[in-house]
């Protein structure tokens, strides 16, 4: 029976039970699709990587949710080289990962971890009172002009007007399909918002986001590390960040904080990429048998 060692690892904490969980399952990125969901849907996380080797940078990473493959996820990419970098897989500051979003380069300075999201791709706007619907507000409780940005995975940003506005929010399921179809879904692709005030929750914190979901996956994401590239490339591109880095809260409300540090890579309104960087703490270390009937 094939065995597959795993890592738990909470991102953007430098804690236990802190930031996001992720399980990464090492040299099992060969495996089914079906047989990687059904593995996230074990652990309860919302996402899990698999690595492997790979012939353009030196390790292959492939992101599952509990329903489908991704191309890539933030903070999945901090736990996986967290947990490279714990099992001594990792000899520098650098390492390249291949992912189906492309590579992505991560820099070890010092406990904290730094990828290179690539150059954001800005998409459609969609009406605003779609997006009100969708996660039962007020349009007047909205700032600005929700958009499509993507650093790799695509999420509908959405800037709110204060953190009252923020814990109120919640999704409605029915009015996520209309927004999805607005912003170009397709098949499986869900397109709830992303969240964002300008302030922290910590008085260190510049920015405080949520990012709700709809079944399989938990009803809360605790830290978002791609939405938080997209949501900063947002936030210069229309001007409502003026700083070139910056720090980004989420999960706090979950009673599971995190923190990135965000920074911008070329000019504000045409990035050539975000950097995001966070810690990452092993909670957990194991192995999981997996019988040959499912490989095959």
């Amino acid at each position: 029976m094939p065995e597959f060692q795993f890592d738990w690892v909470d991102a953007f904490t430098d804690r236990p039970f802190g930031g996001n969980g992720c399980a990464v399952v090492h040299g099992g990125a060969h495996l089914p699709e079906e047989v990687a969901c059904a593995y996230v849907r074990e652990t309860s996380l919302v996402e899990c990587t698999f690595t492997g080797p790979s012939d353009i940078a030196d390790v292959k990473v492939r992101y599952f949710l509990a329903s489908r493959e991704i191309p890539f996820a933030g903070h999945p990419t901090i736990a996986t080289v967290a947990a490279m970098r714990d099992r001594g897989l990792i000899s520098g500051q650098r390492i390249t990962l291949e992912t189906a979003a492309g590579i992505v380069p991560v820099e070890l300075d010092g406990d904290q971890i730094v990828m290179q999201q690539v150059a954001p791709h800005f998409g459609p706007c969609p009406d605003l009172e779609l997006v009100a619907a969708a996660i039962n507000l007020p349009e007047a409780a909205i700032l600005g002009q929700p958009q499509l940005v993507s650093t790799g995975l695509p999420f509908c940003i959405t800037v709110l007007k204060d953190q009252d506005s923020l814990r109120a929010a919640r999704l409605n399921a029915a009015a996520i399909a209309p927004l999805g179809e607005a912003l170009g879904a397709d098949g499986q692709d869900v397109m709830e918002p992303f969240l964002v005030t300008l302030e922290g929750f910590t008085r260190i914190g510049d920015t405080f986001s949520r990012l709700l979901m709809l079944p399989p996956s938990p009803p809360e994401d605790p830290f978002t590390g791609s939405a938080t590239g997209a949501m900063a490339a947002y936030l210069w591109r229309h001007g409502l960040m003026t700083k070139p880095s910056f720090i980004a809260e989420q999960g706090h409300l979950m009673g599971r904080p995190g923190q990135a540090h965000v920074s911008l890579v070329g000019r504000p309104d045409a990035p050539d990429g975000i950097r995001v960087g966070g810690k990452g703490f092993v909670l957990m270390r194991g192995s999981v048998d997996l019988p040959e009937a499912l490989l095959d």
